[in-house]
């Protein structure tokens, strides 16, 4: 029986969907073409771990597609010195890339199904993801790995002033990549590509009354 050579199929992830699509940081690059994506999902997905695709999980959960978790941290720009909340973690795919790039990481997720694989210097939390997690706060950047609808003010208040924020956004149907910050007890987002993005629960936009 052949096994898939993953370290080949990593490496044609970071060469043909990433560099292409101006995911071009060095260090993120390494950390991508080091973490194996494949032991973030189930074994009978384990084949599709590098596809081009979202990879499902458990109870309606998807790991997000490699494109949209490597454009959300390559615009947000983490340093070193980086204070990091993931929300939406799942499996821990996206706080093992970010981890190496920054100071400390908390990652949320509030499905207990989701078992994390774990990374040195992560701290694994369980609540709802639409709360953030204020018991660390605050963060200096702050990634929602997946779409929502809205970023509710319980989570950019989390952030430090001048704080980034990354995240997919759902709008109008249509799944965009954005990124935000904290000025004061102001908060903006900006969308910067188009972009699949699996869409988290929790984060269904307030209704809009009519008169």
């Amino acid at each position: 029986m052949t096994h898939p050579d993953y370290d080949q199929m990593r490496r044609a992830m970071v060469d043909s969907q990433l560099r292409t699509n101006t995911v071009s940081e060095p260090r993120l690059l390494a950390v991508l073409s080091e973490v194996p994506r494949e032991r973030f999902v189930a074994a009978d997905a384990m084949a599709a771990a590098y596809t081009d695709r979202p990879v499902p999980l458990a109870n309606g959960r998807w790991l997000n597609a490699p494109l949209a978790t490597a454009r959300l941290i390559a615009d947000a720009r983490p340093v070193a010195t980086d204070r990091v909340l993931i929300i939406g973690s799942a499996t821990g795919y996206a706080a093992a890339v970010i981890a190496p790039l920054v100071a400390s990481v908390v990652a949320l997720e509030e499905d207990v199904a989701l078992v994390p694989v774990q990374t040195a210097g992560v701290s694994y939390v369980s609540g709802p993801l639409n709360a953030g997690w204020a018991a660390s706060a605050p963060y200096d950047l702050i990634l929602i790995d997946g779409a929502v609808d809205a970023v509710p003010a319980a989570i950019s208040e989390q952030l430090v002033d001048g704080g980034r924020l990354a995240t997919g956004l759902v709008e109008r149907g249509v799944t965009r990549l954005a990124i935000g910050r904290r000025a004061g007890n102001g908060f903006g987002l900006v969308t910067v590509a188009d972009a699949e993005a699996v869409v988290l629960p929790g984060f269904a936009a307030p209704p809009v009354f009519t008169f």
